[in-house]
């Protein structure tokens, strides 16, 4: 009688250990992407002119996202060779450690160029950390999840994104209230340091998770592979190119609405930062209300159609809601971002667990890393700088941002419809193989 009893509660507490732990992880990130847009271009890339600040300091954060998919291949080489919990064992501890050093780095005032350069060493640090932990973090929850509910129990691991995000704003939100000088001195450093008593929580509910029921089987039979990511470069290079394409508006989306809507309301609107990041934390509840319902809806209605539907309205959004940003008030600022967040969190919630499905257990934590961490370094790390760029050349004008917004959602779109027509190619061709076997 003893043996089922962990079999029915690892799903659920696999589930809550990948959501917990992405909250974590995406905290550390979301705090630094606000730092980033708010004080990191003053503190440690000053310059007479702001907006030469302001796009030094997003290329630092964008440099996170560049260090995403070499995080995804040495984790998923290891996620698919020893194992997803060790793996992410190893994630957490070092986005803990490199986030609580970023809130103790003298600026550049203090110790000059290697303020920045040390600034950068550990966003490559927390880079490197999340590329690991995304693909580990949906694979332990969708390789424990029951038969057929893969989409939904992964779908935990993205819901850490806007908790973690939550997490931020409240942090932030905290510390903006004191004048600008505390805040510029050490206000800002305090959600940085709160990171190592969210480290030692996540490593304590981590340790009480089982390994992967998949990878154990796969390693029981000794099917595991020295190299998997040579095979996945060797058998699987196109479904990886379309399952970076597949996630650029879950990803892209995110940063647009969020670090990017920040420097873009406070500089070219009006807005004030205490403002704005009042919106994005009750946009941010809507999101975390909207992820679980939309996986339980895709279960029902199938993965494919869900993410197409999404997409599609996702390409519509970005124009009401400019329309309604530059009202400059809070109820239309709230609802204009959050039709756009809505469409894009339905997206994002599904595709953790449509993607993870496309490819064999033995190099799955190497493929969906990559994929993932890829479009990551591409669509996340540049769509601020890109947003930047859009609104200091257009001032005034919204339409070229909107437009922005709806090619990146059209690439997801496309290539999920890609993706489906492979899915249905393949399971068309096995079934004549079975078929002439059977003759």
């Amino acid at each position: 009688m003893a043996n089922p009893q962990p079999s029915t509660r690892q799903p659920v507490r696999a589930a809550a250990a990948a959501f917990i732990g992405t909250m974590i992880e995406w905290y550390d990130f979301y705090i630094y992407a606000t730092a980033a847009a708010l004080v990191f271009g003053e503190l440690y890339f000053p310059s007479e002119d702001r907006f030469v600040s302001t796009m030094a300091s997003f290329a630092t954060f964008a440099v996170g996202f560049f260090a995403r998919p070499l995080g995804g291949l040495i984790f998923g080489h290891l996620g698919d060779r020893i194992g997803r919990k060790k793996a992410l064992m190893t994630t957490l501890m070092m986005m803990g450690v490199a986030t609580v050093c970023v809130g103790l780095l003298p600026s550049y005032a203090s110790v000059g160029m290697l303020a920045p350069v040390l600034l950068v060493l550990l966003r490559v640090v927390q880079g490197i950390a999340v590329g690991g932990e995304w693909g580990g973090a949906v694979l332990m929850a969708g390789e424990h999840a029951p038969e057929g509910r893969r989409t939904f129990f992964a779908s935990f691991a993205q819901l850490g994104s806007p908790a973690g995000l939550i997490l931020s704003l409240l942090a932030f939100r905290s510390v903006t209230s004191l004048d600008k000088a505390d805040f510029l001195s050490w206000g800002w450093r305090l959600p940085f340091l709160v990171s190592a008593v969210l480290l030692v929580v996540g490593i304590m509910i981590r340790l009480g998770v089982n390994e992967s029921p998949e990878f154990e089987k796969l390693k029981d039979q000794r099917r595991t592979l020295k190299l998997p990511v040579a095979e996945v470069f060797r058998s699987s290079w196109g479904l990886v190119l379309l399952c970076i394409g597949a996630n650029t508006i879950g990803i892209a989306g995110v940063y647009f609405t969020n670090t990017f809507m920040i420097a873009y309301t406070t500089q070219y609107v009006g807005i004030t930062r205490s403002l704005i990041l009042d919106c994005l934390f009750a946009v941010a509840i809507i999101q975390f209300l909207v992820q679980p319902l939309a996986a339980w809806l895709a279960e029902r209605l199938g993965g494919a159609r869900f993410l197409k539907w999404a997409a599609t309205a996702a390409m519509l959004s970005p124009y009401p809601m400019f329309v309604l940003v530059q009202s400059g008030k809070v109820v239309p600022m709230v609802i204009g971002i959050a039709i756009a967040v809505v469409c894009m969190a339905s997206f994002y919630s599904v595709i953790a667990g449509f993607v993870s499905g496309v490819f064999p257990t033995r190099v799955r934590y190497s493929a969906i890393s990559l994929s993932y961490q890829v479009c990551g370094a591409i669509a996340g790390g540049l769509t601020p700088l890109v947003g930047t760029w859009l609104a200091h050349h257009y001032v005034g004008q919204w339409w070229p941002l909107a437009v922005f917004y709806t090619c990146l959602a059209g690439v997801s779109l496309l290539c999920i419809v890609a993706l489906d027509a492979r899915r249905h190619e393949h399971a068309h061709d096995e079934a004549a193989a079975e078929a002439l076997s059977v003759r």
